[in-house]
């Protein structure tokens, strides 16, 4: 394998990766305190459409990115007002998450924009670009593997960077702080929590707000970033994709992140993979190629779901004894 393709698949995949990493790190965040969330995809294009829409009609970024944030830290609160405060179920309150994304998405774009649900592409200007141009083409001229450094590591935007640091900030947050400390003992014995004073209720709505934050970066990275504008349905499961590296990752930040480039990586081989000729097959179908990184989801969640040990008190709401 030359540095080109090398340095083209290292930068495909964390490409790629980056809304896997953001919505990976939101669910671990929201199940470490006991809420299922189902509904990651549906906030994460809901997201997105909100970072298009607003990217669109207002020409700003930042506009962008916090409408994309706000849109999905209100979508936790309604799952948690569903959940922690009425006490009902998490996994149906994920679902019908999503089932109101993928509606009101395709309903509203169509509405306003008049485009089959899609938003109109947002200018140069509003779209997140590469971070280090200037170093990137500096880079690609050094010897042996200025081509892998130059595009695979430093030809990237601000949210790829922020993903991969969130990992290591997530870990320590949750492993080496006081709040992390509760907030992984709410997702354990919420009883023994609330016996030492504090509030169940509110580590879980701020666990559930820190979740939408990263959703919200996780939709708005789809449009600002990886594509021009909003279209219907655009997550393409991306977020069950992240649930999969969260399970599979046992609910750890690093390991997660293992897991959502190792789904980044087959799905980068995938789009390198469309046209090849295999001996004796002939031309592999661009279905069945497409298909490689929902298979392995499948196959990772039946392999090591049963080995994964989740926190003792996912999805059982909490009542306070009287």
């Amino acid at each position: 394998m030359d540095e080109v393709l090398i340095g083209a698949m290292l930068a495909s995949t964390l490409r790629v990766s980056t809304p896997l990493i953001f919505c990976a790190l939101a669910g671990l965040l929201s199940e470490r305190s006991g809420v299922v969330d189902i509904g990651l995809e549906g906030k994460m294009l809901l997201a997105a459409f909100a970072a298009g829409a607003c990217g669109a009609a207002f020409g700003s970024t930042t506009l962008a990115l916090l409408a994309a944030m706000a849109v999905g830290v209100s979508m936790s609160w309604v799952h948690g007002l569903a959940c922690v405060s009425h006490k009902g179920d998490q996994v149906v309150s994920g679902v019908a998450i999503n089932i109101i994304a993928s509606g009101i998405t395709a309903v509203l774009g169509a509405a306003w924009f008049a485009q089959g649900g899609q938003t109109p592409p947002v200018s140069s200007e509003v779209r997140i670009l590469a971070l280090f141009p200037g170093l990137t083409e500096w880079a690609r001229g050094l010897p042996m593997l200025g081509t892998v450094l130059g595009d695979g590591i430093l030809g990237h935007n601000a949210l790829v960077y922020l993903a991969l640091i969130l990992v290591p900030v997530v870990w320590w947050g949750v492993f080496r702080t006081r709040f992390g400390l509760r907030l992984r003992a709410v997702g354990e014995n919420p009883q023994m929590v609330d016996a030492a004073g504090v509030s169940v209720t509110h580590l879980r709505y701020t666990a559930l707000t820190l979740n939408g934050v990263l959703c919200g970066l996780a939709g708005s990275y789809l449009v600002l970033a990886q594509s021009a504008n909003f279209s219907q349905n655009m997550t393409a499961g991306r977020g069950f994709m992240a649930l999969a590296a969260l399970i599979f990752g046992r609910w750890h930040p690093v390991k997660a992140l293992w897991a959502c480039l190792l789904f980044g990586f087959l799905d980068a081989a995938a789009i390198r993979l469309q046209g090849v000729h295999v001996p004796g097959i002939g031309e592999v179908p661009v279905q069945a190629i497409q298909a490689l990184p929902y298979v392995l989801t499948v196959i990772l969640l039946a392999g090591f779901i049963g080995n994964s040990i989740a926190p003792k008190s996912l999805g059982v709401p909490y009542s306070k004894e009287r």
